[in-house]
């Protein structure tokens, strides 16, 4: 049986600019994970701003994203356009995750591989919709500060996990739930089942994050509340706005005392 360096793989995502060819090597990836056909032979990271991009959709500032209401065709596609964006980004920042950071533990690795893996899923069942819909991901503009995150912590595994998935994607926790309840007041059944599935998952992906910021924050001898809230001071200029979604937050690894923290942030 044939084996693949997971950190090859990775560099392979990262810099083939096709869409479907980051994900066809993502869907290797899955091939690999399942037969055990990952090594992981470290090498050392391309700089990030060698990461490749597709060239659509065009990313823009966010204050130029245009609101649209879901009662029509043109507000649901706006918005499933901007859930696919998210999940392909969280495709590659996954994989960043993996290529970035050497001296992590193995099973660090192959979490985040497998978290790239469900990413593609999503971004795939969302694409699919897209698609039933006349439409596809690249035909509108795009948030232009996802990646950003990535690039302002390409330096520290313990500011990678606190950012990545402890901020932008626990915010999805808090804000999802109310998209599905748009989307079902005016029935679309179809696209409220994939963010079902999407949220369920997501709980698991920012749950890994707060394992392995804790596990950093083991390793440094760091307070783990306090090094999280220094973070979001330091990158974020403070907490994500409210509301906060508490029960999923609190399946996903948050603590009572780091909600309590966040809601008085606000």
């Amino acid at each position: 049986m044939s084996r693949v360096n997971i950190f090859d793989l990775a560099e392979q995502v990262l810099q083939v600019a096709e869409i479907d060819a980051k994900l066809d090597l993502t869907l290797q990836a899955a091939s690999c994970l399942q037969t055990g056909g990952l090594t992981l032979d470290r090498r050392n990271p391309l700089p990030i701003n060698r990461v490749v991009l597709p060239q659509r959709p065009e990313l823009v500032d966010p204050r130029y994203l245009a609101r649209r209401r879901l009662n029509t065709l043109a507000g649901r596609i706006a918005l499933l356009h901007a859930v696919a964006h998210i999940e392909f980004i969280a495709i590659l920042l996954a994989w960043d995750h993996v290529y970035r950071f050497s001296g992590m533990p193995e099973a660090y690795y192959l979490d985040w591989a497998g978290v790239a893996i469900e990413e593609a899923r999503h971004f795939s069942m969302i694409r699919a919709r897209l698609r039933s819909l006349d439409a596809d991901y690249g035909d509108l503009p795009a948030h232009g500060g996802l990646w950003s995150i990535a690039v302002e912590t390409f330096g520290d595994v313990l500011a990678r996990m606190a950012l990545v998935p402890r901020f932008m994607e626990a915010r999805g926790l808090d804000v999802t739930p109310a998209m599905i309840a748009r989307l079902n007041a005016v029935g679309d059944e179809a696209s409220v089942e994939i963010l079902r599935v999407i949220l369920r998952e997501e709980v698991g992906h920012v749950a890994l994050g707060s394992k392995w910021f804790a596990y950093v924050c083991g390793e440094r001898d760091l307070p783990l509340e306090a090094s999280y809230f220094n973070l979001l001071g330091r990158y974020m200029k403070g907490a994500p706005r409210g509301p906060y979604n508490a029960e999923l937050r609190l399946q996903a690894g948050f603590s009572q005392s780091e909600l309590d923290t966040l809601a008085g942030l606000q």
